[in-house]
């Protein structure tokens, strides 16, 4: 990291030597997305907070199946590089925004960031399409999984019960649209405060639960061989890696950073520190002990393997309480993802000169975002195989924007010597996980077809 700041402080005193006025340069009037979503009032530890609640989210709990497919030593590595390479990438955008806010040039958007540094065509055409399929795409999936988590709820309370998979989607929909009318990025500090105890009181259910399973006669026999034919298992070790790359997603630095109140210069990485302090705390100890404990049998949530036909492996309150406990943070997360929407929504139908709460912006906010939401609970109904899709989205949309863009934003911006060790790394991170990526992209479109014959439009699953 040495290197790193030397080649930041460099660029920062040419900065300052610069006789252009940096206060002045390039600024334009702020449109009612930037205005009133992305209000810039936030501190570090509300940063943290924001960071925490869009990476550790319950799709952590699918870190064991991941291992099944990579083994004990295939999973710890994987799971230690994408840890490494996304809080070192997520580092390199935060420099990078810096930067050109010393510059007079703050982007508060992520496809702001590609418009300035790639070119207009790029923001335009692929980082603002791709960041919004992915963050939409985040919003149906966590919603359909909450309509799932409360489905397993009514089933362990209510054996024979009869409700349907897509009742409950559209009641967790019922409560989201609730969440969603909250005015700005940063008023949800608290929200995501609370999300953040949420994931570490989940997690350390799933945690105690795999290790009270795995320690007794109640769980299955041992066995950490990976199964399937050659290519099955070639192509189980890309789709892993796809989610654990989709696990570490973010998608939305830039919204996050924006948050802040300036100056912000230093205070991006202390909320990374408090994310990724809780990131090892979950990812480490749901993946190991899920592994441990149910081997080659994890299944794609951590969750389901604490049932076995119908019949619970754990005290019932404490299998409802953990489903209860993800439940809640769904809530959360959906939120945290649907800002980029509400952004693009505030920007085409408010006016930045009224009163962000003045009857002109408030109608159109609450007719945009109810509509959003309806559009995500219906698609969430229909589609109850969505995590297929939502790999794929995971593989065209995380990959490159958390762990190939931040890299070539950085060398494009700071010009690193060719000669020095930033610039090597950086390509190097860029070429591995494109790759990665285009195969994550394969392994999930093959999965798609494989899975095709058993989808079926508002099925009971």
């Amino acid at each position: 990291m040495g290197s790193l700041s030397k080649t930041v402080a460099v660029n920062n005193q040419k900065e300052e030597e610069s006789p252009q006025n940096p206060s002045s340069q390039n600024h334009k009037e702020l449109d009612a997305g930037a205005l009133f979503v992305l209000k810039s009032k936030g501190s570090w530890i509300h940063a943290g907070y924001h960071l925490t609640t869009s990476i550790v989210a319950p799709p952590l709990l699918s870190l064991p199946f991941a291992f099944s497919s990579l083994g004990w030593i295939g999973g710890v590595v994987c799971l230690i590089i994408g840890g490494l390479v996304t809080f070192y990438s997520y580092n390199l955008i935060s420099l990078v925004l810096e930067h050109h806010a010393q510059l007079g040039r703050r982007h508060l958007r992520f496809r702001d960031m590609a418009h300035d540094i790639l070119g207009p065509r790029w923001g335009r055409y692929y980082v603002g399409p791709i960041q919004f399929a992915v963050c939409y795409g985040a919003v149906v999936g966590c919603t359909l999984l909450g309509g799932e988590c409360m489905k397993s709820i009514y089933l362990i309370s209510s054996p024979d019960g009869n409700m349907k998979l897509y009742e409950f989607v559209v009641i967790f929909g019922g409560l989201l649209l609730i969440l969603a009318q909250v005015p700005s990025f940063h008023s949800l500090r608290h929200i995501n405060l609370i999300s953040l105890l949420l994931c570490l009181a989940y997690s350390t259910c799933a945690t105690a639960g795999s290790i009270y399973i795995g320690s007794s006669s109640k769980g299955p026999s041992k066995d950490y061989s990976i199964n399937g034919t050659n290519e099955n298992r070639m192509f189980g070790v890309f789709n892993a890696i796809a989610i654990i790359a989709t696990t570490f997603g973010n998608g939305i630095i830039p919204e996050i950073q924006a948050t802040l109140a300036p100056p912000v210069k230093g205070k991006m990485f202390k909320g990374l520190c408090i994310c990724y302090t809780v990131v090892t705390i979950t990812f480490f100890t749901v993946a190991i002990s899920g592994y441990w404990a149910f081997g080659n049998q994890a299944e794609g949530i951590i969750l389901t393997n604490f049932m076995d036909n119908a019949k619970s492996l754990l005290p019932k309150w404490f299998l409802l309480m953990t489903y209860a406990l993800t439940l809640l943070q769904l809530s959360a997360v959906a939120v945290v993802y649907l800002q980029p929407t509400n952004e693009v929504l505030e920007r085409t139908l408010a006016d930045p000169k009224k009163h962000q709460f003045s009857v002109r912006n408030v109608l159109p906010r609450l007719v945009s975002r109810t509509l959003s939401v309806a559009i995500a609970t219906t698609i969430s109904a229909m589609l109850p195989f969505f995590g297929d899709i939502n790999s794929l989205l995971g593989a065209f949309g995380f990959i490159p924007l958390d762990f190939v863009l931040p890299v070539i934003f950085f060398n494009v911006t700071f010009r690193p010597s060719k000669r020095g060790l930033i610039f090597w790394l950086n390509t190097t991170i860029a070429v591995v996980f494109s790759v990665l990526g285009v195969l994550a992209a394969v392994a999930a479109v093959r999965q798609i077809t494989l899975d095709a014959k058993t989808y079926k439009l508002f099925a009971n699953v």
